[in-house]
């Protein structure tokens, strides 16, 4: 799996989940994951889940840390099990590395969702694609211009742009440990 930070200043309406987008975009071909700084305000036309459109919901900040997953010859499940690895792993990392204990750890992962109270730190799906699974993963910079209560990469003190390549490295890591053990079991008769 390849990584790659864009300095970028994208703002995520959605149509950014797409196939290939990563490659076209960046020159990154294959499995890969993306990550940049700006804005989100999903618009109806490209929700993808079923939850928010039927709800009407309001997908937006001022500031997010976007990642963009593309992972090729995996199927749904196995996409929604990486979000939630990824998610899972960001918890963990947050623990280790904010210094501001009594937020981090208490923190709660809801399915791909992480909590502390009432206040959501990230946005995330998983889709797919006829060539490949998708996974958009956003984490909170500042709050701003969010519909619900947030926390933030601000409030955790951690930045952006670190947390993004740490992620990014801790999540390729994952993967690459994953497709080698199952590269090297015997088949059993």
């Amino acid at each position: 799996m390849k990584k790659i930070w864009s300095d970028l200043n994208i703002s995520y309406n959605g149509s950014q989940l797409r196939s290939l987008f990563c490659y076209l975009q960046n020159g990154v071909l294959g499995d890969s994951i993306l990550s940049w700084v700006g804005p989100c305000n999903v618009s109806l036309d490209h929700m993808v889940d079923g939850e928010d459109v039927l709800a009407g919901a309001e997908i937006k900040a001022d500031n997010m840390l976007h990642f963009i997953i593309e992972k090729f010859d995996v199927q749904l499940f196995s996409a929604v099990c990486l979000q939630r690895l990824f998610a899972e792993n960001l918890v963990s990392y947050i623990q280790a590395k904010s210094k501001i204990k009594e937020i981090s750890h208490h923190l709660v992962r809801s399915g791909d969702d992480i909590y502390f109270k009432n206040k959501k730190l990230n946005i995330s799906i998983a889709t797919q694609s006829p060539s490949s699974s998708l996974i958009h993963f956003a984490i909170n910079v500042d709050g701003l211009g969010a519909p619900v209560p947030t926390l933030s990469l601000q409030e955790l003190e951690l930045n952006p742009k670190s947390t993004a390549n740490d992620m990014m490295s801790i999540f390729c890591d994952e993967v690459d440990s994953m497709i080698r053990a199952t590269q090297k079991v015997k088949w059993v008769r």
